[in-house]
């Protein structure tokens, strides 16, 4: 059964306190029994329950995904940069979000999973998230992230960080949350992904947040003991039809560039992309994928190699996201500028890639929101 809760942007509702979008949440309802109380957890005590930080009821029951947890997503809340650090701040930014999403975006409760403050505060965020992290088995279904708060564990951290980076208590406990979420759902550094990768219009978490994620993904790979042997040469953003992002308008113009010319590079996974990803995926020996999830193999079919003479389609959607990740001075205009090569290069010394301006399918990975394995230091 298909579980739809009524979404809207919470960022939008805070900057200018009107929303209405509505989002589906794909997943599976398990019937499975909530504690009848929540206690703090002996195996994460460092992280503050609901009844500890005193959450309101969820408005409806808390539902239990039956899909797998397949990623981390982390944000930024888009809330001021407080130098207020301690607990007692915590505490009161856990209860604001609680009220923000429950009493202006019309949610049962807390829309992610989890919440760190600048002061490096854990606090358990939806109703039974700790619960599930200690099992490790099935996900709460959240509400960071239409089209995959079935699949994905949501960190919201306290603050905006377009030009600032977050505070070093912060990210010490986003990389402890991160190790415990991995350890406990069988993640891997290389699942940590942006908001803005899986939603459109966001500027959630924030380009200086996002160029700290390569060495957020390096502590984590590090705690975990992981042996690099064990990473990938490339881990792709798995876009699929429920997702609308400006990952999705990247993957339009390299469709349309290679001959799907009747879909708009707008970012929406419409109706109309399920036929072409299926198409394209069988023209090219790929096994055709659910749900037209791009895996590993469409991405590395789809994606030319680009260098400083390329022009057009795939040039146009590689600066679209390296506009949109902060890149100076990068416009849309399908030329392999300068502007635009330069941003290549700044994205390569970034990722631990070789800066040399060419665009192979390890810097096309990064660009899109992905990790490589030059990147895990």
């Amino acid at each position: 059964m298909a579980i739809h809760e009524h979404e809207v942007d919470r960022r939008t509702l805070f900057r200018v306190g009107l929303g209405g979008a509505v989002a589906a949440v794909v997943g599976t309802e398990l019937a499975l029994p909530g504690a009848a109380v929540a206690a703090p957890s002996p195996q994460f005590p460092w992280i503050i329950d609901c009844d500890t930080w005193g959450a309101r009821p969820p408005s409806s029951p808390i539902q239990i995904t039956g899909n797998t947890t397949n990623k981390i997503i982390l944000h930024h809340m888009a809330f001021p940069n407080v130098t207020d650090y301690s607990r007692a701040h915590a505490v009161q930014l856990a209860k604001d979000c609680q009220d923000l999403h429950m009493d202006t975006n019309g949610w049962a409760d807390t829309g992610q999973h989890f919440t760190v403050s600048r002061g490096g505060y854990v606090m358990e965020g939806r109703h039974r998230s700790l619960e599930t992290l200690v099992t490790g088995e099935h996900q709460v279904t959240a509400a960071h992230c239409p089209g995959e708060n079935g699949n994905a564990i949501g960190i919201e951290n306290e603050g905006t960080y377009i030009t600032e980076t977050p505070p070093r208590a912060l990210l010490d406990s986003l990389v402890e949350l991160c190790v415990a979420v991995c350890r406990q759902f069988d993640l891997h550094a290389w699942d940590i992904f942006g908001h803005w990768d899986f939603r459109l219009g966001t500027e959630c978490p924030g380009a200086a947040f996002y160029a700290q994620f390569p060495t957020i993904r390096s502590r984590v790979l590090t705690q975990m003991c992981t042996p690099r042997r064990d990473i990938p040469a490339r881990r792709w953003p798995d876009i699929w039809r429920f997702v609308d992002s400006q990952v999705v308008g990247v993957a339009q113009y390299l469709l349309n560039n290679a001959g799907y010319t009747a879909l708009t590079p707008n970012g929406v996974f419409g109706t109309d992309m399920n036929a072409v990803v299926a198409d394209f995926q069988t023209t090219h020996g790929i096994p055709v994928t659910p749900d037209a999830t791009f895996d590993t193999a469409t991405w590395e079919a789809l994606a030319p190699v680009l260098d400083k003479h390329a022009t057009g389609l795939p040039v146009s959607g590689l600066q679209s996201i390296l506009a949109l990740k902060g890149f100076a001075g990068v416009t849309v205009n399908g030329t392999f500028d300068h502007a635009t090569q330069k941003a290549v290069q700044d994205l390569q010394r970034l990722h631990g890639l070789r800066p040399n301006g060419k665009v192979d399918l390890s810097t096309w990975c990064a660009a899109v929101g992905g990790s490589v394995r030059e990147a895990f230091c």
